[in-house]
């Protein structure tokens, strides 16, 4: 699609620190990596706000390897994060994902996801829509 999501080429360095700030969950199929996502808890600084509010983990390096996509793998390593977020005493996990990357879009809206805000991260050729889904009742 000619996007440049940062986890696609970063380097390992980037992958490090990345996979640091949170808890990172994969995948394997026949002891071959086949998708990750990491899960964090709230950023107290971000170029999103969403990402800042109390209560809102953040999921990110979420990828399958396209070979095995349409397998769940994707849905097995949401639920997850999900289910580490929910652990954790957070109401909601937010993520984002690029606007033109509707078929992610919408298979997020289909798990409950809604659109709650966009993000224009530096570097990058797409706007993102930023999703959230609510985890737990306000208290």
């Amino acid at each position: 699609m000619g996007l440049n999501y940062t986890a696609v080429d970063q380097s390992a360095e980037v992958t490090a620190r990345r996979i640091r700030g949170g808890t990172c969950y994969v995948a394997t199929l026949a002891n071959t990596l086949v998708g990750t996502i990491v899960v964090q808890p709230t950023y107290s600084e971000n170029d999103c706000e969403y990402f800042t509010r109390p209560g809102v983990a953040a999921a990110h390096q979420f990828a399958v390897d396209p070979d095995r996509q349409c397998l769940g793998i994707g849905r097995m390593l949401l639920a997850q994060a999900e289910s580490w977020a929910a652990e954790n005493g957070f109401r909601e996990l937010a993520m984002d994902t690029a606007e033109p990357a509707t078929h992610l879009i919408g298979l997020y809206a289909r798990l409950g996801y809604r659109e709650v805000g966009g993000v224009q991260w530096p570097g990058k050729v797409y706007r993102s829509v930023v999703l959230s889904k609510r985890l737990q009742p306000d208290a």
